[in-house]
């Protein structure tokens, strides 16, 4: 018994002696923590060709942040599938990347341990032309581009290609197309500017929108280039190939290629025409289930399935107030359909003007109709004229120019109205309505204005909105 009492006695020591012991084990030494304050989830704008300088203010407190750490930037570049990458503190760089919103993170290492902090944000790059209009115009015969900054003074910065590049653009000026970001890069806005002149001497051109320096000739944009181009009409692929364009080329669909990455050379580059018998109008509609046009030597509405394969007139007919098929005209003036009521404009050979109306039913392969509503002689016949330039709005009112008036004409009652807009006599050659159908963009020589067409104005012109000093008169224009 008593040698138990000396056992336990001798346990209790050694436990005590052994938890004194460990005492030591639970003393931390503290680490230096460092912190950037003031870029974490921040938005820093940067203009191509500018210095971007970002200083965060650090806190360390183990030494000196400029000694003691180091410093990591990158930037995401995803349509090159890259990043850049800068070192030191703080960032200060001539920024030289394309316009877009693009991820970035700084990585703050502490010398001594390794130990690495990270903070996300994002860089805004811009260039003088990210904002602003960019306007297509002809003088004296002569092609000219030109750039409207967003100042009070709306500044116009004329014949920028010539100034830029050393050159003079193609005759004969036809569209200002706007070329978005393709989706993989996540960036938004236009990537370039192609311009599409008919010159049979000379290649349409397309330019960097951020520079508008010359990129290359338009002819490179196919596989294979035709002897000839002529532009007819180009648009952006509706069906979510973003930064593809499809359009009507020497009066043939063409597609742009989208079965190759997105990143490919030849991604949205053209081969060949869509095969079949036709000869095609400016005047198309895509969506992403069918494509649907005017064949103007058969004199027939003409429709392509969502892949571009022609159909050309196999679609059902329901009704008899004309012929779709062949309607026996051949010059149409102006169409936008659409899946629904639609409407075209067609000059006959002995310069009757009719008017059609038709419902289309295209979005279903085994539901493919066409019903005919009505054939009539245009209530404004009297006043198309060979240049007129139309625009239609998304609750089918329709605009067009007659030498330096603007009409209005509601196909419902047939209702025509001279909008009040007085342009001291000049021909109107170019003619825009806003996604919103409540201004109506004018251009005549010199000058562009911007009218008030919403519901219950007369189409006054909106006085601060109007631009002076376009080198001749415009074309066309893209607003961004």
């Amino acid at each position: 018994m008593k040698i138990n009492k000396i056992f336990i006695f001798l346990l209790f020591i050694i436990s005590v002696y052994g938890c004194k012991k460990d005492l030591g084990n639970y003393t931390y030494k503290t680490l230096p923590v460092a912190d950037a304050i003031g870029v974490q989830d921040q938005t820093f704008p940067a203009i191509e060709g500018d210095s971007l300088i970002i200083k965060p203010y650090v806190v360390f407190t183990g030494g000196d942040p400029l000694k003691d750490l180091t410093y990591t930037w990158e930037i995401d570049i995803p349509e090159q599938l890259t990043s850049e990458t800068y070192t030191g503190f703080p960032l200060a760089i001539v920024y030289n990347l394309a316009p877009a919103v693009r991820n970035a993170k700084l990585t703050i290492t502490v010398k001594a341990t390794g130990v690495k902090y990270f903070y996300t944000f994002k860089i805004n790059g811009i260039t003088q032309f990210s904002t602003g209009r960019t306007v297509l115009s002809v003088q004296n015969g002569v092609t000219k581009l030109s750039f409207v900054k967003p100042n009070a003074a709306k500044t116009v910065l004329s014949d920028l290609y010539t100034t830029l590049n050393g050159e003079t653009l193609p005759a004969n000026p036809v569209q200002l197309y706007a070329k978005p970001f393709p989706a993989y890069t996540g960036s938004t806005g236009v990537q370039q500017y192609w311009i599409m002149c008919n010159d049979p001497t000379k290649s349409s051109v397309m330019i960097d929108a951020s520079t508008m320096m010359k990129v290359s000739d338009f002819s490179q944009q196919f596989l294979s280039p035709p002897a000839v181009i002529t532009i007819n009409n180009l648009q952006v692929d509706p069906r979510g190939y973003i930064g593809t364009a499809n359009g009507v080329i020497n009066n043939k669909l063409y597609l742009g290629i989208t079965t190759t990455a997105p990143f490919a050379p030849d991604y949205g580059k053209y081969g060949n025409p869509q095969p079949g018998n036709y000869t095609m109008s400016p005047f198309f509609t895509q969506t992403p289930n069918f494509f649907f046009g005017y064949d103007t030597k058969a004199g027939a509405f003409i429709s392509f399935d969502g892949a571009g394969d022609y159909n050309g007139s196999d679609y059902q007919v329901n009704g008899s107030a004309f012929d779709p098929t062949a309607t026996g005209i051949h010059n149409l003036l102006f169409m936008q359909a659409e899946s629904g009521t639609s409407y075209a404009f067609l000059e006959s050979d002995q310069g009757t003007i009719y008017e059609y109306s038709f419902t289309l039913t295209m979005d279903d392969y085994s539901n493919r109709t066409l019903l005919p509503i009505y054939k009539r002689v245009f209530a404004g016949a009297s006043l198309v004229q060979p240049d007129t330039k139309w625009q239609k709005s998304q609750v089918d009112e329709f605009y067009f120019s007659s030498n330096d008036k603007v009409y209005s004409y509601n196909p419902i009652n047939q209702k025509l109205t001279q909008l009040t807009a007085d342009f001291g006599g000049s021909k109107i050659t170019m003619l825009q309505l806003s996604g919103d159908g409540n201004t109506l963009t004018v251009g005549v020589d010199g000058s562009i204005y911007f009218l008030d067409v919403s519901v219950g104005a007369t189409g006054s012109i909106i006085t601060a909105q109007t631009i002076t000093g376009i080198p001749g008169t415009p074309v066309d224009m893209v607003s961004q």
